[in-house]
């Protein structure tokens, strides 16, 4: 299902962080056919590891060892970047309107989402339909608890947690344990 458009001038902008228009037609057909594998990924049944990774592999074209759990979400899939040993549970949405590299031995606790993208504060620009996305970084090592929000343009340090619950908006160091709204630094890890 290969897109013969998918560099696109849109695309570049999107992945540049400028505003972009999410309508365009690359753009949509990415879109569509990563909706079409979250579908297939989540109507198989648990327990059918080969058959979901296949999809997986697939989505976030990677070989590396990933579990996904079902139902997640995602906008593009090729804009998420996975070391070994990813695991996120049950409910994951990541929205990647940019990149979103996920390090090394990462989990995610059951209903992390992860925005790359986002709207502008002005009304009117909302209104004409301008989008922007900015990346995402979680270094290897990492804990998102549950039910955590990563916004965009945010970087995780190396072998952090971040507390369940949490509204992650600016950087968070490596070796520390963090949490709340918006998400702070409680003390460090000794590694």
């Amino acid at each position: 299902m290969d897109n013969p458009q998918n560099s696109s001038r849109e695309k570049q902008k999107m992945l540049k962080g400028e505003y972009y228009n999410s309508f365009e037609e690359s753009l949509l057909y990415d879109r569509k056919r990563a909706k079409k594998l979250c579908q297939q990924l989540n109507a198989i049944p648990d327990g059918s590891q080969g058959e979901r990774s296949k999809i997986i592999q697939n989505l976030l074209q990677t070989d590396k060892q990933v579990w996904i759990e079902s139902p997640f979400r995602c906008d593009y899939g090729y804009n998420i970047e996975v070391g070994d040993n990813f695991y996120a549970n049950f409910g994951c949405i990541i929205l990647d309107c940019n990149l979103v590299k996920i390090g090394d031995n990462v989990k995610f606790g059951p209903n992390v989402q992860v925005y790359a993208a986002t709207h502008p504060t002005n009304p009117e620009e909302r209104i004409a339909g301008k989008e922007m996305a900015y990346p995402i970084t979680i270094g290897d090592n990492v804990l998102i608890g549950g039910s955590s929000i990563i916004l965009p343009g945010v970087t995780i340090g190396n072998n952090s947690v971040i507390g369940a619950g949490s509204i992650v908006t600016k950087n968070i160091p490596e070796n520390v344990v963090a949490v709340g709204n918006p998400c702070r630094v409680l003390r460090s890890i000794n590694c």
